[in-house]
C-alpha cells in the first residue's frame, strides 16, 4: 500500500466504522501482533490479518482503542500520531528500566492495554472517543512504570 495514498485519502477517525486488516511487514515489526495506521490495521502475517478480519479479538479491540484516541484528539489522525511520538520520545530515557518503555510508558498504549479486555470500552466512547490516556499522560514516567508493572503490562 502506497504510504502517500494511506496518508492522504485517510478518512477522519470519527467516519470509520471498521478497520480492515491487512499485511505491511515495514509498518508491523516483529514482535508487534498489530498496528493501527490511518484508519488501517496492519499486521506482520497474512493469517493475523485474516483472523482479524473474520471475527472480533482482544487485538482489534486494541487497535479500536486507538481510532476512539485519534477521536479524542480533535479527531486527527496526524494530531493522534504526534502526539504518540512525542510521549514515546519522552519515555526513551526509561529503557534500562523496561524493556519496550517508549512504547508501555505511551499514555495511548497504557489506556489500550488497560481496557483490551472489556471488549464493551470501544463502543461506549464512540461518541466523545477515548479520553482516559490523558490521565495516564498527567503521571509522571516513575507513576506509570509502577502502574504497568502493578498491572502487568509489557
Amino acid at each position: 500500500m502506497n504510504i502517500f495514498a494511506l496518508i492522504f485519502r485517510a478518512p477522519r477517525p470519527d467516519t470509520v466504522i471498521d478497520m480492515p486488516a491487512s499485511v505491511n511487514r515495514f509498518f508491523c515489526r516483529k514482535g508487534f501482533a498489530a498496528i493501527t495506521m490511518f484508519g488501517h490495521i496492519f499486521t506482520g502475517e497474512q493469517e493475523d490479518a485474516d483472523r482479524l478480519n473474520a471475527r472480533f479479538t482482544y487485538t482489534k479491540h486494541h487497535e479500536m482503542i486507538h481510532l476512539r484516541q485519534a477521536q479524542n484528539t480533535h479527531n486527527s489522525w496526524f494530531r493522534f500520531y504526534i502526539l504518540y511520538m512525542w510521549y514515546s520520545f519522552g519515555a526513551l530515557r526509561y529503557l534500562r528500566k523496561t524493556r519496550n518503555a517508549p512504547y508501555y510508558l505511551n499514555p495511548f498504549e497504557m489506556e489500550a492495554y488497560a481496557h483490551t479486555r472489556d471488549l464493551s470500552y470501544a463502543d461506549s466512547c464512540r461518541e466523545e472517543g477515548a479520553s482516559e490516556w490523558r490521565r495516564f499522560a498527567r503521571m509522571s514516567l516513575s507513576e506509570r512504570l509502577r502502574y504497568i508493572r502493578r498491572n502487568g503490562i509489557g
